[in-house]
């Protein structure tokens, strides 16, 4: 290429341009505060980055899953230790209703009581958290159990859905969140039969007991709605372990998120002191560059031609 230019005055033009490139990306490290915008500002670092941004955007996707679940598992402790509560008020029900001096017109009223903490406990097995309905599985879009005076145990069996949902821990693996309905309210038998533990037949057991003025029936009611409490107190326990994970995985996850945080910026964030103090010195050094280029002589050989 043909230039006009003297080989001084070229030099003197690559240096401003390198001089105001340093300048402008100081000042781009200063407004963005980032030392890397854009893949060529640090060609062998952006993998590291890219995979460190793909690590926070998973790392706030697990933190995110865990409050969900843990929603849903503070929400299915409460509801079972509701459930709790009414079983108790069975039992006590019951052991009135064994009295030999209680009336058959009582016993019925007690049996109405009983009738109505059965309706109770089918609502709680339809606990719904943000519409879901916590306790029906992988089919949280329906209830799993509703009260029906038609069919046998005045309880209508409507899904059987398992509950596979498993939460991914931050720190490795994963553990599952939830059970069913039927196993915390209506566990059973190979056959298909109540099983021990089963919280509708106990409490429907008492209530027919009840109706039909049977001590004997009250009485093995009751033990069958002790058997119930122990089940429903050992769900419950599982949630609580269910909810101390959640805890400590999020700890982790939190704990993380930091560790990510940091790694980032120590890669991508700009020293903005130093940026400032770049720019300070280039511009310094424009002045100066450009003041001692004025004072330069520019005589030719035509001005010392006459």
């Amino acid at each position: 290429m043909v230039t006009n230019l003297n080989p001084a005055s070229e030099v003197f033009l690559a240096n401003m341009e390198r001089i105001q490139k340093q300048i402008a990306d100081a000042s781009q490290q200063v407004s963005s505060g980032k030392r890397v915008n854009v893949a060529s500002d640090a060609p062998d670092e952006i993998d590291a980055i890219l995979q460190l941004r793909s690590d926070m955007a998973r790392n706030s996707q697990l933190k995110s899953n865990l409050s969900m679940a843990k929603t849903d598992a503070d929400a299915a402790d409460s509801a079972l230790s509701s459930a709790t509560q009414l079983l108790d008020r069975a039992i006590t029900l019951g052991s009135q209703g064994a009295n030999f001096t209680l009336d058959a017109a009582g016993q019925q009223t007690i049996a109405a009581e009983v009738q109505t903490l059965q309706d109770q406990m089918v609502a709680i097995s339809g606990t719904t958290v943000q519409g879901r309905y916590i306790f029906s599985g992988d089919a949280d879009g329906s209830p799993a159990y509703a009260s029906d005076a038609t069919v046998p145990g005045g309880v209508n069996r409507l899904l059987t859905a398992p509950a596979t949902r498993r939460v991914e821990d931050p720190s490795g693996g994963s553990f599952a969140v939830g059970q069913t309905a039927q196993n915390i309210f209506d566990s059973r038998n190979p056959d298909d039969s109540a099983a021990s533990g089963n919280v509708f037949a106990a409490l429907n057991g008492l209530r027919v007991a009840l109706l039909n003025n049977d001590p004997a029936g009250i009485t093995t009611a009751v033990g069958a709605l002790h058997a119930a409490s122990d089940h429903l107190n050992i769900s419950q326990t599982s949630y609580g372990a269910v909810e101390n994970r959640i805890t400590d995985a999020t700890t982790f996850s939190d704990q993380y998120d930091i560790q990510l945080q940091t790694e980032l910026s120590q890669k991508q964030d700009a020293d903005v002191t130093s940026a400032v103090m770049l720019m300070t010195q280039g511009n310094t050094q424009l002045q100066a560059a450009f003041a001692m280029q004025a004072k330069m002589p520019h005589t030719t050989l035509f001005d010392f031609l006459g």
